[in-house]
This record gives structure tokens, sequence and C-alpha cells, in this order.
């Protein structure tokens, strides 16, 4: 068995995981650190540290390692924009003895476990027929929205990352409309961006909007919770986006209209973007709130916007739909990158 480094690196916390990897099967995850990224002097003391746990002396070395970045990656280099750690895949290779290293944008990696993700890995949310020699979309709808395009290759899927989520929303009827103009005026906005409205912070937005369009009186019980989720220093533990989710499916009314607002803005973004990059290989939903609401995202809400595309309508309806339900994805996905450097 090949032994194989992933990380996933972020400003507040990083997470080294060691693989094993053979050549006909997913890779296996071996060993697991979290550790808090602002402790550490650079990134290569870490790893030195984890491997030295992880391989005590004499039980082989790691043939290939891939990072996950929070951030652009430019020539083989990075700048976290949270550390004063500058990465460069040379020297993270010499300094960790490590043969080859791969840095790849955090979201982007995710397209490099796709072709390998197990049944419990993923679920499919609509059926479809995907061509694999086609690109692959993949967004992720957690603090951001994320988006990557997977195009095929002759060395397999090659990732590209994406700042699409920072294009203009576009509203598609007066209720997005309204939304839209509340959310400019209300945050002191020049203009709004996608993610502004489809994210998990976006669902929270749309709640806010809602009640203060809906709620005159102050009597919705996520009112204060509103409140404290906009000051995250006011001592609350208000996950604002979360509390719309489950009063929606307890039966609350303005709830339940934040998060099919936001299923059908979600839908519509997803349909756009497929068509912009001819994603017949397949759309694959990530982030946290693909497996916290799958069966909202398998449902007519987020499915008609997501095909209502007028004359281009047919170019999307045979395209699976597939939500990434594996909290560990990143790693996996870093592994299964640093396994293609083996070859």
């Amino acid at each position: 068995m090949t032994l194989i480094l992933a990380g996933d690196i972020g400003g507040t916390k990083t997470l080294l995981s060691l693989f094993g990897a053979e050549a006909d099967s997913p890779p296996e995850r071996l060993h697991e650190q979290r550790f808090r990224s602002g402790d550490w002097p650079d990134l290569d003391t870490m790893v030195r540290h984890f491997l030295a746990d992880a391989l005590p002396a004499g039980h082989g070395r790691v043939e290939a390692a891939c990072f996950a970045v929070a951030g652009p990656v430019r020539a083989g280099r990075a700048r976290l924009t949270n550390l004063p750690w500058q990465l460069e895949e040379a020297e993270l290779a010499q300094s960790c003895a490590v043969p080859a290293v791969a840095l790849v944008n955090d979201f982007a990696v995710l397209v490099h476990g796709l072709p390998h993700l197990r049944d419990e890995q993923q679920t499919q949310l609509r059926s479809g027929s995907a061509d694999p020699d086609a690109p692959r979309l993949v967004l992720g709808a957690g603090t951001g929205l994320g988006v990557a395009i997977g195009v095929p290759t002759p060395q397999g899927l090659q990732a590209m990352a994406s700042e699409a989520s920072h294009g203009e929303f576009a509203p598609r009827d007066s209720r997005e409309w309204q939304l839209k103009q509340w959310l400019l005026a209300d945050m002191g906005l020049e203009r709004l961006s996608i993610e502004r409205v489809v994210s998990g912070t976006g669902l929270g937005h749309v709640a806010r909007w809602l009640l203060a369009t809906l709620d005159s009186a102050g009597q919705h019980p996520l009112r204060a919770s509103a409140r404290r989720w906009l000051q995250p220093h006011s001592g609350g533990d208000d996950d604002l986006p979360a509390l719309v989710a489950q009063l929606a499916a307890s039966g609350d009314g303005l709830c339940r209209q934040a998060l099919d607002l936001w299923l059908g803005a979600y839908g519509s973004v997803t349909g756009d973007l497929a068509l912009a990059t001819l994603a017949r290989g397949g759309i694959y939903l990530a982030g946290g709130t693909a497996a916290k609401l799958t069966q909202e995202l398998a449902s007519d809400a987020f499915r008609l916007p997501l095909l209502r595309k007028g004359r281009l309508s047919s170019v999307l309806e045979d395209i699976p739909v597939t939500a990434i339900t594996d909290p560990g994805i990143g790693s996996f996905s870093a592994a299964c990158r640093a396994r293609m450097l083996l070859t």
C-alpha cells in the first residue's frame, strides 16, 4: 500500500490525513489529526510533527501529498488570507521529504474526488444520463457559494476553479427583485452578488427580509435570533440558517417561504451555470447544506427553476444531479489528487 498525505488548510483550522492508496480502489483513511493553524509558524513544521506521530520510525514514507488551500493557487504557489503562510509546492516537497506535492484551491479540489465517490458518500437527487466526456459542475452552498468545473482530459479530470458566485444576482420575479433591493439597502452594498442569496448565509438573509416585511409586529420566534446572528460577538450561539430550515420542516409559514425562495434561487443559478459550462457530465452539490437539505434539494422547489431555461431547457433535462453528503469530502478529494501524482 502506498502512503499519501492530504491536507485541508484553513485560516483557523488545518486537517491533515494519512491515506493508503491502492491502484484500483478509492484512498483509505488511516490516520487524521486537526490542528489550530495559528499555533504553528508554518505548514512544514506542522506536517513534520504529524508524520512523526502517524509514521513511527521505519514504517514507510509518504510518496505524494496534496494540500487544499482556502484561496487562489497560481503556478504552484499560494498565500492564505488569514495566515502569514506562503506555500510553494517545491519547497514543501523538500522540507517535508515528500517526492511530489500539489497545492489546489480548497473547493476546486472536490473535482478530483468525483470519479471515486462511494455510494455512501453521495445521494442522487435527480436521475439522468451523464456524458463521461463532458464537463462536470460542482457547487457548494455553505458560508459562501463555491463553484468549480471538472474538465475531462486523457489524464483525468482537470479542476478549474471559478469565482462565478460573485457574479450579479439576477432576480427572476418581483419577490426576488424586492429581496435584492432590500439587501442592497440593508447591507449598504452597491451590487448584490449571487452568493449573498445563494449560500447558507444567504438563507439567513432571505429570512431577515421576510421578518422585516411580514412580521411588522415583531412576534416571530426567530426575531431575536436574527438580531444576534448579525452580531457574532454578542454572546449568542444562533445559527439562523439552520433554525430557518428546522422551523420550515415543522410547518412555520414564514420559514417555509424563506426556504422555498432560497431553493428556487439556488436551482435557477445551478441551471444557469450548467448552461454556461455545458455540464452534461453531471451536477454535484456539495457544501454544508447538501447533506442537511437533501430532501429539499430533490424537490420541485429546486428542480423546476433549474430546468426552466426557455429554449435551452432541453439541454438540462438529461443531466443527473447528485448531493455529496460526506463531511470528509475535502481531504478525501485531496487524497485522490495526491494519488494522481504517483503516475
